[in-house]
């Protein structure tokens, strides 16, 4: 790999990592204020309507953070590919190294976590986001090291398709037991008023997700392990 690139590399890690303690701070804030008694499932405690709408902006405005270095770190679009994916995951892990060193949280590699908010809830168990970004370094570093060996980089149709249909499968573990309150409950005509409707609220606070739909997860992050396999053995034949 070349100077420059470990340079880079080293120059985003440092962002990510300090991105992923200022989003540790937030969440410790939010924690101390609104679960008081220690976070988890069910969640006892709501986050207030604007607070939450605040909390949506944040999100956005994170990911457009990680973009805007990955603009900066990179020259054409795979190297910018590379360096979000990096980031992305840096700070991913970094936001749960720091939350376990400030509180002591995770309990356990399956404890169950809010992942994102927008445009509902995504849960299950922290491990598993941590899973995927160990998955997009990989596929970083490896378009940065064959980008930096002169090979032309190009994901193919086939391997977008494999990413794409392991990703559907991946959010779909973190987006189904928010769906089947929202749909299966009847709030969906609601939706817009989730956070002030008092039915919803109750049934979220008395919600406990046990069973995670592993299975479907391990076929996802396959999909997209096959579709860096063949990304790999293809760049690299050339």
């Amino acid at each position: 790999m070349k100077k420059e690139s470990v340079r880079k590399l080293w120059l985003v890690s440092f962002f990510a990592i300090a991105f992923g303690f200022v989003e540790a701070c937030v969440v410790v804030y939010l924690r101390k204020i609104y679960y008081p008694d220690g976070f988890g499932f069910p969640l006892r405690g709501f986050i207030e309507p604007h607070i939450l709408g605040v909390e949506w902006i944040r999100e956005f405005f994170t990911i457009v953070m990680l973009i805007s270095v990955a603009m900066l770190a990179g020259k054409k679009f795979y190297e910018r590919f590379a360096y979000f994916l990096y980031a992305f995951a840096v700070w991913d892990i970094f936001y749960y190294v720091f939350l376990k060193l400030i509180l002591g949280w995770p309990d356990g590699f399956f404890t169950w976590d809010i992942l994102f908010l927008i445009p509902i809830p995504w849960i299950g168990p922290w491990i598993t986001p941590v899973i995927c970004a160990l998955i997009m370094i990989v596929i970083a570093f490896l378009i940065i090291h064959f980008q930096d060996k002169g090979y032309k980089v190009r994901i193919e149709l086939s391997e977008w398709v494999l990413f794409f249909i392991g990703v559907i499968l991946v959010l779909y573990t973190w987006l189904y037991d928010y769906t089947k309150i929202i749909f299966g409950g009847g709030f969906a005509g609601k939706f817009f008023s989730l956070v002030e409707n008092k039915e919803f609220i109750d049934v979220v606070s008395n919600y406990t997700p046990l069973n995670y739909h592993w299975g479907i997860y391990l076929v996802g992050v396959a999909f997209v392990i096959v579709g860096v396999w063949r990304f790999y053995r293809r760049t690299k034949i050339r």
